[in-house]
């Protein structure tokens, strides 16, 4: 009888040791989207977030009001005398592009100049960017909480009149209402590239 207690405790003992080996050694669940990804982002996981900032119309609005679609993210200034203009006009140019293959992404602008970039100021450059652009501002509060959400730098020169310029990271990113944060953009991409590179998420989704 202990003889069969020792066995059934073995037969026991090697059930659960493959039990935990198949559940250790098991794929991990499919990244729908690694066929559009060049490389894994480093901290990709931890980017983006819930954010809380005031649009044009001056209402206070979250990431769930805002991201009801594929948006692109920039953060920027209105005052900006070359980067941000160009940059958003590339976002609202791969927009268009898209637009035309009949997939709908809404660009999003943030301001990291609350100072000057009021709810009006920052809703009249969206508008003059792009007729779907979406401007965001805030207290200096809200704007460094949704910055560091993103890992963006900014940091305003010492305001010695109205013009100053304000330092500031230049990546645009590509955001899912259900996903969050799922790729980014450098400066030197192209509309059309962008554009084939949102398309490939939005077929995947």
């Amino acid at each position: 009888m202990r003889r069969f207690y020792a066995i059934a405790a073995v037969v026991v003992a090697i059930g659960f040791l493959a039990v935990m080996l198949f559940m250790g050694n098991r794929p991990e669940e499919a990244d729908k989207y690694a066929q559009c990804k060049n490389a894994t982002v480093a901290g990709g996981a931890d980017l983006g977030g819930p954010f809380e900032l005031v649009n044009a119309e001056g209402k206070t609005v979250t990431d769930a009001d805002v991201i009801t679609e594929p948006s692109l993210i920039y953060f920027g200034y209105t005052f900006c005398p070359d980067v941000c203009p160009l940059d958003v006009d590339r976002n609202a140019s791969a927009v268009d592009v898209l637009a035309d293959r009949g997939m709908s992404v809404t660009p999003v602008f943030i301001s990291i100049d609350p100072a000057r970039d009021t709810p009006e100021v920052v809703g009249e450059f969206a508008a003059n960017m792009h007729p779907k652009m979406i401007g965001l501002t805030g207290s200096p509060e809200q704007v460094a909480a949704a910055s560091a959400a993103y890992r963006t730098y900014y940091k305003a020169h010492e305001a010695d009149d109205e013009y100053y310029l304000v330092d500031h990271s230049t990546f645009s990113y590509l955001v899912m209402p259900d996903e969050g944060f799922v790729d980014f953009f450098r400066r030197d991409v192209t509309p059309e590239k962008m554009a084939d590179k949102i398309a490939c998420y939005i077929e995947n989704q």
